[in-house]
């Protein structure tokens, strides 16, 4: 079809090329031309994809998220953190591809192996061992991670996670608190919810997950063996809510005795701390005179009303950045080194040192 735009405007098939890749050596008047003539015969131009390919560029960064796409949207931390690194991909000419399914989903597998990406992040901190890194590895392609996977070929934005983790614990333990208890994100790919024990709390499988969870044990699991943890089958508030009630009742649903349950429960996310606190709330509890509750994270809150949380703030939008950065400095055949991110804790309203033994809930 090219060829016959070129004919009817009477220049070059090559000319006519250039004239819809927009290169400035071809005159505004033989443009036009070549544009009209395009419109009189219905065509829309060569296909972008296949001129990118010629190119050696898809114009494409690949972007690994949880399980489901759904995650990308439902946590205001990847959201904004998406957001940033449309932009800086955006600057290259470039959009992104939003991958979503369990790692060794054949479909999402698929997807990672024919798909023609320039780059892919890791957006949520993905296995060490997910199948669909080793293909893109085997493939030659750029990868960045944000707080994983950690392996060779990998460039990592970090997060200090578990000095952040060890600065909320120090937090609790100057208050006071000696008996808590842990709300994790997914321990690893194959999502559930349940106490967090045996096997599967000794793999290591989500570097965030286990950092914190260590960073948490440095200071208030020191001498007392592991704390009590919950693991989510997902970073939303319905499974705070869910590992509160695990934690603070027994198996009937009855609230536990002041002596029996943890003074404060230190939740992996901010949206899990939220739901820790609705539940605990609704079990007659208050927050923090009965239990002191923390998050990490450091996004907007509203269900909490005029309260804040206690929480590891982190710069969601940088995250974004620097991985774009990353992507940016690869693709231009530099070697980036990896970039760490600071954590700060921030004091809220949702902990307090715990009351007396006599003082009971």
């Amino acid at each position: 079809m090219l060829k016959d735009v070129a004919a009817r405007a009477g220049v070059s098939t090559s000319t006519a090329s250039l004239a819809f890749a927009g290169d400035r050596r071809v005159l505004e008047a033989t443009r036009t031309r070549v544009l009209a003539a395009a419109a009189e015969l219905g065509y829309a131009g060569p296909d972008p994809l296949a001129r990118s390919l010629r190119r050696g560029r898809s114009r494409v960064v690949g972007v690994v998220v949880g399980d489901r796409l759904g995650y990308a949207f439902a946590d205001p931390l990847a959201v904004v953190q998406l957001d940033a690194l449309a932009d800086e991909v955006g600057a290259l000419g470039a959009g992104l591809l939003l991958i979503g399914g369990v790692e060794d989903d054949p479909a999402r597998l698929a997807v990672v192996e024919q798909s023609p990406v320039d780059a892919v992040v890791f957006a949520t901190c993905g296995g060490d061992d997910d199948p669909a890194l080793d293909l893109l590895l085997r493939r030659r392609v750029p990868v960045v991670g944000i707080e994983g996977p950690y392996r060779d070929g990998v460039h990592l934005v970090e997060l200090d996670n578990r000095g952040a983790a060890r600065r909320v614990a120090s937090h609790l333990a100057d208050l006071g608190h000696e008996r808590a208890a842990v709300v994790t994100l997914p321990w690893g790919p194959h999502r559930r919810s349940g106490w967090l024990e045996g096997p599967r709390r000794a793999a290591r499988a989500y570097n965030d997950a286990w950092e914190r969870l260590a960073g948490t044990e440095d200071v208030l699991g020191a001498g007392a063996g592991p704390l009590p943890a919950w693991e989510s089958g997902a970073n939303s508030r319905e499974e705070g809510e869910a590992a509160a009630r695990a934690l603070l009742c027994d198996d009937g649903g009855r609230l536990l005795p002041a002596a029996d349950r943890p003074t404060a429960v230190v939740a992996q996310s901010d949206l899990l701390a939220v739901g820790v606190v609705t539940a605990a709330r609704a079990l007659g509890l208050a927050v923090p005179g009965d239990l002191s509750v923390t998050g990490y994270d450091g996004v907007e809150t509203p269900w909490l009303g005029g309260d804040r949380l206690t929480t590891a703030r982190q710069d969601a939008a940088a995250r974004g950045r620097e991985a774009g950065r990353l992507v940016a400095a690869l693709l231009a055949g530099q070697h980036p080194e990896r970039v760490e991110l600071p954590v700060e804790l921030v004091v809220g309203t949702t902990t307090a040192p715990p009351r007396s033994a006599g003082r009971q809930g």
